[in-house]
């Protein structure tokens, strides 16, 4: 069950549209989604759900702004009648990008890299853009693990660098350039309103998974990729490998992408970095080598890691995601 505290904001520490981080008079910290919330300011009391921090889960150690109290009441014009978070105290009407005029259900044959964890959707855009310079990358982010864009260091680099053309955000999550109601339409609303030359699909911070085959948001790639078949793109699988990560069932090829080739019910190509060997003769296998990617990543001006470890610590969960942008970039192209 959750758990709330009321906290007084002692000191702002920054943020971006749609994310304020506050330290709490206590010096514990929080942040304030604000599209739903408002905006918050130092001195104001307010309401935190403390739940994830009291229970030690992947927050960083953030509470989460419920309510200002330091206002009887605060509205803003939401850009349409469909919600998200729906049937939740804090469920908004963000509207969806097709309720405006509809949307062309064909991609034309777009790259459409479907990703299991955040971590992979950097390492992606820096190298489609090496391979594809000028190409126009637009990013799906799916309701798989953090809802609000706006808490994704990473994408809101990406976005200032111009590795991304734009961002859709499908399903309950919410703060993209367009809304989406769900994964379908939120390839076709980047295809046409984008005008992507290719999309990464990818959920948010915070990828959840419970060691059991089924039981991990990540699984989610594989109707992803059924979905771009199914409207004419070309899907692709970006492969979680690990050469670093201690645990034996991410080791090499994670269980992760062999339940998600498994479960996909159309062929789909997959980049394998060098190293790695083709697991079936389901799928379309390419050998691509994505060059040193720390370099790619570091001229971006990207800081990239995947559970704390570095692409000196985890070089070929790095190699596996380069490869997929490398391939997204080629087959683009052809």
């Amino acid at each position: 069950m959750p758990t709330f505290r009321e906290a007084v904001v002692a000191e702002d520490l920054g943020g971006r549209e749609g994310c304020r981080r506050v330290r709490l008079d206590d010096g514990s910290r929080a942040y304030a989604l604000t599209q739903l919330t408002g905006p918050i300011e130092v001195g104001d009391r307010i309401v935190v759900n403390t739940t994830a921090v009291d229970l030690g889960l992947g927050s960083g150690g953030w509470h989460v702004v419920h309510w200002n109290l330091a206002r009887s009441s605060w509205s803003e014009v939401g850009r349409g009648h469909l919600m998200k978070l729906r049937y939740t105290s804090l469920q908004v009407d963000t509207g969806a990008a097709e309720e405006d005029e509809g949307v062309v259900d064909d991609l034309e044959g777009v790259p459409v890299v479907a990703c299991a964890v955040h971590s992979q959707l950097p390492i992606v855009a820096a190298l489609y853009a090496q391979h594809r310079p000028g190409g126009r990358l637009a990013h799906v982010m799916t309701d798989g693990a953090a809802l609000p864009l706006a808490l994704s260091d990473q994408v809101a680099a990406l976005l200032e660098r111009g590795l991304l053309c734009g961002t859709v955000t499908a399903g309950h999550a919410f703060g993209g350039d367009l809304e989406a109601l769900n994964v379908p339409a939120a390839l076709a609303l980047a295809r046409h309103r984008l005008r992507a030359d290719a999309v990464v699909v990818a959920m948010g911070p915070g990828v959840a998974g419970t060691a059991s085959r089924l039981g991990f948001t990540g699984l989610e790639a594989a109707p992803t990729l059924d979905a771009a078949a199914w409207l004419g793109g070309r899907p692709i699988l970006c492969l979680r490998a690990s050469s670093g990560d201690p645990r034996e069932r991410h080791r090499g090829i994670s269980h992760h992408s062999r339940t998600v080739l498994d479960a996909v019910r159309t062929e789909v190509d997959v980049a394998l970095a060098p190293g790695l060997e083709p697991l079936d003769d389901r799928h379309r296998w390419h050998r691509v080598d994505p060059g040193s990617v720390g370099s790619v990543l570091a001229a971006a001006g990207l800081e990239v890691t995947t559970m704390g470890r570095t692409v000196a610590e985890d070089p070929l969960y790095f190699a596996s995601a380069g490869a997929a942008g490398v391939l997204a970039a080629r087959l683009g192209a052809s």
